[in-house]
């Protein structure tokens, strides 16, 4: 049997290893994610049941984990093997996956700004539900939390938006000892406590709205996200310009 050898590799040898190089720190990087987000359902007891996953309303932060995790293991398998064994086949879906990303990140972009309107009331609705399910999934309770004390801000719209959960609801008919009221990071923090008030935030909403802005923040996080946008604008494309040129 004769085998024919190429006099030539068909691939450079330095584009070889460092498309290698930069692909074996991507694919670790989806191993570390799905490892991390793996080990999240395994506290949560998701993997015993997986029931629990289809259960919840709102966004479960673990399944974005295990989502880019994939993605970056997947990628970065095929162009690291892609490229230390020369495979073509491997190294053309790597390259199409790459280019099919970026395309669609310029297509998010793009009519997110053309349809402004639109993408406001999709996010509003997407924070509504997860208010729902705020004390369903304690990863998306954290998440709420870290978004509204950053951002000073409190609900989609405001403090209102709250009455969406049943344990914060204003109604006659809840039972919970949080009715009316607030989760504690819609708290304006007093700098003269060194221990964070869980219960700050109880029969807030109870009171006059004129005195709510001695206790919590009053501005909706859509409204605070879209203040602190065109102050960050610099930020936001220097990001998506790096992602975007190493992508390229």
């Amino acid at each position: 049997m004769h085998y024919y050898r190429y006099s030539n590799a068909e691939v450079s040898c330095w584009y070889k290893y460092l498309l290698f190089s930069y692909n074996i720190i991507f694919w670790l990087a989806g191993v570390a994610f799905l490892a991390a987000g793996l080990w999240a359902w395994s506290e949560k007891g998701v993997l015993s049941d997986l029931t629990k996953v289809t259960g919840l309303h709102g966004l479960d932060p673990v399944v974005l984990v295990l989502l880019v995790g994939i993605v970056m293991f997947t990628l970065g398998f095929a162009g690291c093997v892609g490229a230390l064994r020369e495979n073509i086949c491997l190294l053309k879906f790597f390259c199409g996956a790459i280019m099919f990303i970026f395309l669609l990140e310029l297509a998010v972009a793009v009519l997110a700004f053309l349809f402004q309107d639109w993408v406001r009331d999709r996010v509003k609705e997407f924070f509504e539900n997860n208010i729902k399910s705020y004390r369903d999934d304690i990863d998306l309770q954290n998440l709420i939390d870290s978004l509204q004390k950053i951002n000073h801000c409190c609900g989609a719209q405001g403090p209102d938006d709250w009455d969406f959960n049943i344990y914060f609801n204003c109604s006659s008919e809840s039972k919970s000892r949080e009715k009316c009221g607030v989760p504690f990071s819609c708290c304006i923090p007093d700098p003269a406590q060194k221990v964070v008030n869980t219960q700050c935030g109880y029969d807030v909403r109870k009171k006059s709205k004129n005195q709510w802005d001695d206790q919590i923040f009053v501005k909706g996080c859509i409204l605070a996200l879209e203040a602190w946008l065109p102050r960050n604008i610099y930020i936001v494309a220097g990001v998506f310009i790096a992602i975007s040129l190493l992508q390229v």
